[in-house]
């Protein structure tokens, strides 16, 4: 590759789906994708598609650099999949990979550290830039994981009204919250179970547990609370494999963020010993930007599916 050649990054989750071209301003921004989907990963490429025929396709392309929720977990399939991006933008390279690894990349650009990417789902990667240890927590999905994510509150604080107007569980302020946001209640799961989206959906009524719990609502606290707790395990089992003190700790994503849960766990992270929780130099689409044009994967290399094109003609 030369450096007149075009670099991009995308960044893919169950929520929204961005690209961006290296070094210029050009970005383009879809839907996520829906594990419902009779093809996720056709539905992934089609929204990649559509974000490069928005900027133009800027070419010729050496390398595209994507973190994707939803990046296929098998050899032969993720393959496939980074040779049918490596056709669609004419690739010299693709390099493919979860969304936690570009998130890294993204927050702690010197590859030092543990990042907690916590958005619709959870996934957190701690790095020893020294040793290359890496260790991978969670990314497990809405089935049988994401501990503490958007998802996992969202479905909880809809749990909860729903005990509550069946006369099983405490009064919740989040009962209007669920009729303002889905509707009636006699109609929510029905809604919620034929939506195509319904991750993303659920994952939406997170941000009406933070804001409750704010408000002193007793049972969207304990909610938050567990969620924060949640995420905290998780931090500390990443960092396992980090050595030195102390370990940096960054965290991405829009529900890292929300105000409630973002302070309980702040307050947990500061207290535990040789954790450092510092602020995240970028996000994941950051991440992909930069590795899109990096010389090497170093560290993150083993987390990589590299595609090359033999001929590039």
């Amino acid at each position: 590759m030369t450096g007149a050649r075009t670099s991009v990054g995308v960044d893919g989750g169950q929520t929204t789906l961005r690209l961006a071209v290296a070094g210029t301003e050009l970005r383009a921004e879809r839907a996520g994708f829906s594990y419902r989907h009779s093809d996720p990963y056709g539905e992934q490429l089609a929204a990649i598609r559509e974000c490069w025929a928005e900027v133009g396709r800027p070419g010729p392309v050496g390398r595209v650099t994507l973190g994707l929720t939803g990046a296929p977990s098998g050899s032969e399939r993720r393959a496939e999949f980074a040779a049918a991006v490596g056709d669609l933008f004419d690739a010299d390279e693709v390099w493919l990979s979860g969304d936690v690894v570009t998130s890294h990349c993204g927050a702690l650009p010197d590859g030092q550290g543990v990042v907690l990417a916590a958005g619709t789902g959870t996934a957190c990667l701690g790095v020893d830039a020294g040793t290359g240890a890496l260790r991978t927590v969670d990314a497990r999905g809405y089935l049988f994981g994401d501990d503490g994510s958007a998802f996992a509150v969202g479905r909880a604080g809809i749990a909860a009204c729903l005990r509550a107007l069946d006369g099983r569980g405490q009064a919740t302020a989040l009962a209007d919250a669920a009729t303002a946001r889905y509707g009636p209640p006699a109609r929510l799961t029905q809604r919620l179970y034929a939506s195509p989206t319904v991750v993303a959906d659920t994952a939406a009524f997170a941000v009406e547990v933070d804001t409750a719990a704010a408000r002193g609502d007793q049972v969207a606290t304990e909610i938050i609370a567990a969620a924060a707790d949640d995420l905290h395990r998780t931090v500390v089992a990443a960092a396992a494999v980090v050595t030195g003190e102390p370990v940096p700790v960054a965290g991405t994503g829009r529900w890292f963020a929300a105000p409630t849960l973002h302070q309980l766990l702040h307050e947990r992270l500061t207290a535990e010993p040789g954790l450092q929780l510092v602020p995240a130099a970028g996000d994941a689409l950051d991440g992909a930007c930069r590795l899109a044009v990096a010389s090497a994967a170093g560290a993150y290399r083993p987390l990589f599916h590299v595609h090359e094109r033999r001929c590039h003609c």
